[in-house]
């Protein structure tokens, strides 16, 4: 004799005091070869005798009260705070990303030239700006491009740089401290704490390699006479792709959390869905490598050369793309070659969002998926205009801005899809 409650972890005190399960006679009794049936009965006193009652099926059901055997029973799923966390933190890094992109447009990136794990100390009065402003002094950026800066000017770029190093720090609070919680309060299932460990390091990644890219700028290296004191762009490529990464991973964690596939679903492949699946995810990997490439146009201020679209001045090919020695330099080292390649990438990734917003029209997609293909091919279209008006218009802030913060939506916009058409292939069992 056991009791339901005993049989069953996520059952619910019932009115019935004990069952049995009804087996045929072997030696070992559960033997699942043997096993006839598994349907509970209830016995009910009368008197002094035991008269077998209703199937505690009926009972339940008039009860509303669902039992499931410890075989059957769910494995644990993560809790949707969980999904809510990761959506929250995403937009916090989506926030990070347009801060980030202000302060490179405004040249603010270099005007703190120390770094503390928890925050440099904030001038409060004046004669603590002012030796702020003579450690300023003594750098590259001071020396041979803002020599005639006045106090003021450099409070404003100061509280810039200031703010996107604050928020980055409230970023990893908000994703260190909860997840902290959620481990140990047990909300995270086994691929999620996977998951949760992985946007951790990526957040120290990103804060490391954030100082890092800015001390290439602080370093005594610009001596020619038409150097001109910046980051690398290789740290600056680095710091962005580490920044859409941890995006893209929060993104698609919360969506998994949030938009979860069938419980004991079997992804299977479906008839008219190939082509659909490999356009979708060729979108999501070449807005990726388009923004990466477009962080190398930013750290070498290359939309500020051949200012002119379709062409690049009076050619399609410019003469000086392959100027610099060895040619493998031009691609990340030549204003020239940089644009050219964004350009190329740009236009490419607008024809698969084109191509993916056509596929879809005919392919057996659901609703969410075929208005998230939708919105790929728009934002795509969207994005483009962009680029080419901040080119066209020598690289405005507002502008720029707006065109960076695009890359990341129509990123955003290839996750959603690429989740929904893995959503669709999930099929019960």
């Amino acid at each position: 004799m056991l009791s339901v409650s005993q049989l069953c972890r996520c059952a619910q005190p019932l009115r019935a005091v004990q069952s049995k399960l009804l087996v045929s006679g072997t030696r070992n009794g559960f033997n699942s070869s043997n096993l006839i049936t598994r349907q509970l009965y209830t016995p009910i006193k009368n008197g002094n005798s035991n008269k077998i009652g209703f199937r505690i099926k009926e009972l339940m059901r008039s009860n509303q009260i669902v039992v499931r055997l410890c075989a059957n029973a769910p494995k644990p799923q993560t809790s949707k705070a969980v999904g809510y966390w990761l959506l929250g933190c995403s937009g916090m890094v989506f926030t990070a990303v347009v801060l980030g992109g202000v302060t490179r447009l405004t040249e603010s990136g270099l005007s703190m030239v120390t770094w503390k794990l928890l925050g440099e100390k904030l001038p409060t009065t004046e004669d603590e700006w002012q030796r702020e402003f003579e450690k300023y002094q003594q750098y590259p950026e001071f020396k041979y491009k803002n020599q005639n800066i006045t106090l003021s000017e450099f409070k404003w770029i100061w509280w810039m740089e200031y703010a996107h190093r604050t928020w980055g720090r409230a970023i990893g609070a908000c994703v260190f401290l909860p997840a902290a919680f959620f481990w140990a309060r047990g909300y995270l299932d086994k691929a999620m704490k996977i998951r949760v460990g992985a946007y951790c390091a990526l957040v120290a990644a990103q804060g490391l390699m954030g100082w890092y890219m800015v001390k290439s700028g602080l370093e005594d290296r610009f001596q020619g006479p038409s150097d001109v004191p910046r980051v690398s762009q290789y740290r600056l490529a680095s710091h962005l792709s580490l920044a859409f990464i941890l995006y893209a991973g929060l993104l698609g964690g919360a969506l998994r959390v949030l938009r979860p596939f069938p419980a004991g679903g079997v992804l299977q492949k479906l008839k008219g869905m190939k082509g659909m699946t490999a356009v979708a995810h060729a979108v999501k990997a070449m807005a990726f490598f388009t923004a990466v490439s477009g962080a190398f146009v930013a750290g070498l201020d290359a939309g500020l050369v051949y200012n002119s679209f379709p062409k690049m001045g009076d050619n399609w090919i410019p003469d000086d793309i392959l100027a610099f020695s060895p040619k493998l330099r031009n691609f990340t080292e030549n204003p020239t070659t940089v644009q050219f390649d964004h350009r190329i990438l740009g236009t490419c990734t607008l024809a698969a969002a084109t191509a993916c917003w056509l596929l879809a029209r005919r392919a057996p997609l659901s609703p969410a998926a075929r208005r998230a293909a939708t919105a790929v091919g728009a934002m795509a279209w969207l994005q483009v205009t962009l680029g080419v008006m901040t080119l066209l218009h020598y690289v405005p802030t507002p502008l720029a801005a707006s065109h960076q913060s695009g890359s990341l939506v129509l990123l955003s916009l290839a996750i959603w899809l690429t989740h929904e058409i893995k959503l669709l292939k999930y099929i019960p069992k």
